[in-house]
């Protein structure tokens, strides 16, 4: 399974708009087919913070669907896959209050985002529970990897935990290929 950049319909009038944020046959019909069971819902009070890149190893590997909720993110997903011809690419993909769209995440891609306005709110559907003991992550800044952060001089705001996450090529990774390499990102809509 690859990322996918999903835009839901907004039926707009004088009063605002209205959109369905997930829709278990639409969705199937794009290939996302996850049960989800969590939701989570993150505050980030500065533009240029970063958090991740994070995952988690099976048999507790996520999938996501993250959207923006308020200010706007840079979202990011990169192969960990070892055996992948894409291993350690990445996409990205701008989510905003303003633009409605979400990123769909498969298990075996780190995730991670960069806030680009102060007091963004990012929430995000995950497959999977979350498990410490599985927790995992890759470096924001690994240049095998080189992410095309959108900084423009800001230092980024870290946790101590992912300022201390390793590089990919030393990172524990057990995601099995399941032979579908990371495609550019297409806009489906419905």
């Amino acid at each position: 399974m690859t990322a996918i950049l999903v835009l839901p319909k907004r039926f707009e009038d004088g009063r605002g708009w209205f959109s369905e944020t997930w829709h278990e046959l639409q969705y199937a019909g794009l290939g996302i087919n996850s049960n989800f069971c969590q939701d989570n819902h993150s505050l980030s009070l500065h533009a240029g913070t970063i958090r991740g890149l994070h995952f988690q190893r099976a048999p507790y590997a996520q999938a996501k669907l993250v959207r923006c909720l308020r200010g706007s993110i840079l979202d990011v997903a990169v192969d960990v896959r070892r055996a992948s011809p894409t291993f350690g690419h990445w996409v990205r993909a701008e989510l905003s209050a303003t633009n409605g769209k979400q990123l769909f995440i498969p298990a075996g891609y780190a995730h991670g985002f960069q806030t680009l306005e102060d007091g963004s709110e990012v929430a995000y559907k995950v497959d999977a529970y979350y498990a410490p003991e599985a927790d995992g992550g890759i470096a924001w800044n690994d240049p095998d990897i080189g992410i095309g952060w959108q900084l423009a001089g800001l230092k980024p705001l870290l946790s101590d935990k992912d300022n201390a996450l390793p590089l990919l090529k030393t990172a524990e990774l057990d995601f099995q290929y399941d032979g579908k390499p990371l495609l550019p990102l297409m806009e489906p809509q419905f």
